[in-house]
């Protein structure tokens, strides 16, 4: 039986390693991560009322300048804008802060984008039928 070696490698290590600078990058669109962001939201919200609309997020992409890649790259940031409708009564305060915290996540595990920033825009609230019938009006 006869041990057949190809090319200089060391035991251990796969075929020449390249440096990360010289593999390339991938680049993931922007309308991507607005939809993951989107989907994001979606989730942190939860049901909403049948005339709601579906929450959407616009984002803008820029490298973020106190963090490089192993590559010494400039990591990409996404600055992400939030647009929902709510329920209403509800306690806006926490689920606006709910949105934040599962985009931020969600983006980061999905993407692999830090996520410096998301503002959440609320643009309308919507009476649940409980509120409704409870105060005998809705508008």
């Amino acid at each position: 039986m006869t041990s057949v070696s190809v090319g200089n490698d060391a035991p251990g290590r796969g075929p020449d390693v390249v440096p990360p600078r010289e593999r390339g990058a991938t680049r993931i669109a922007d309308r991507v991560v607005a939809k993951v962001a989107a989907q994001a939201a979606r989730e942190a919200v939860g049901p909403l009322p049948p005339e709601a609309a579906r929450p959407h997020a616009t984002i803008v992409v820029r490298p973020h300048s106190s963090h490089r890649s192993s590559g010494g790259t400039p990591v990409e940031a996404a600055h992400i804008s939030v647009h929902l409708e709510l329920g209403y009564p509800a306690d806006i305060g926490p689920r606006c802060h709910a949105v934040r915290r599962h985009v931020t996540e969600r983006v980061g595990a999905l993407v692999g984008m830090e996520v410096p920033e998301v503002a959440v825009r609320v643009e309308r609230l919507h009476p649940t039928a409980a509120h409704g019938v409870a105060h005998g009006r809705t508008r």
